[in-house]
């Protein structure tokens, strides 16, 4: 099997020669990773990195929160340069928002649960900021590391947004206030995840058909009728998905599309859950 990524370098990786006191290594590690993966940035110091990786974590872990992923293992040796999704072996997708849901079955902690996500993403970042403490003033790292929550909140809407398919009124304030309150009504309701997006994607056109479906019970929650109201003010900004159930990959269904290919070489079922996801 080979491991597909942009780069391999992991927050580890600074922290291996942080912990031998080596800041050649730490200086050596920084260059070739701003001039590799990072060649456009006209700060070529420590603080220039974090920052960058800052903003690219951000916005993946962001990306995260939207899909309602579950990375499952966020140590730092499982986060990359380059900000992408790397290493999550025990992932998960969310059947219904739960914020304490973990995919791990070793995090007894709930280290890793969904909503401690992005905070989890924070402080790896703030180890990778203590390792280039060796090498850039330490005012300069945490400035690049305070660019962290603006980025993630910027992100996270625009991902939400987008998985609605309506467009943003443009004020940050209340688009954001939005977001959080999809979020609460999604916990509250428990919702079916996959079914709500594709049940409101799109727009309140699609009201009658949603009531009709499997979520048609969670809708009746008592706060469903407010954040309809708020969702009403957002203009469509993408077409209805043209298939009749979400696109989802609850972990569960991954057993099923497996068998049939381990046992017969059957792959109609993986192509036909692949064409689902096309809008």
């Amino acid at each position: 099997m080979t491991r597909l990524s942009h780069s391999h370098i992991r927050f580890g990786t600074f922290q291996r020669q942080y912990f031998e006191d080596n800041p050649e290594q730490i200086r050596a590690l920084t260059d070739y990773c701003l001039a590799h993966y990072y060649p456009t940035i006209s700060d070529k110091t420590g603080a220039g990195l974090l920052r960058a990786v800052v903003i690219k974590s951000a916005e993946t872990v962001a990306s995260w929160m939207a899909a309602g992923f579950v990375h499952g293992v966020m140590n730092t040796d499982n986060m990359n340069i380059t900000g992408e999704s790397f290493d999550y072996g025990p992932y998960r997708f969310l059947p219904t928002l739960t914020s304490d849901f973990t995919a791990a079955y070793f995090d007894h902690h709930k280290l890793y649960a969904f909503a401690r996500q992005p905070d989890a993403m924070y402080w790896n970042l703030a180890q990778l900021a203590n390792c280039l403490s060796l090498i850039d003033d330490d005012k300069r790292l945490l400035a690049a590391l305070e660019d962290f929550p603006q980025v993630y909140r910027e992100s996270l809407v625009e991902n939400m947004f987008a998985r609605l398919g309506v467009s943003p009124s443009g004020s940050s304030d209340n688009d954001t206030a939005f977001v959080l309150k999809t979020f609460e009504l999604l916990e509250k309701s428990q919702a079916g995840w996959p079914q709500f997006f594709h049940d409101w994607f799109g727009g309140v056109q699609r009201k009658d058909a949603a009531m009709k479906g499997p979520n048609a019970q969670a809708y009746l929650h008592p706060d469903f009728a407010d954040w309809l109201l708020i969702f009403g003010h957002f203009e469509q900004a993408a077409a209805a998905p043209k298939t009749d159930g979400p696109a989802s990959l609850i972990y569960e269904q991954i057993g099923a599309l497996w068998k049939p290919i381990d046992e017969h070489d059957d792959w109609r079922a993986f192509e036909a859950k692949l064409a689902s996801f096309e809008l």
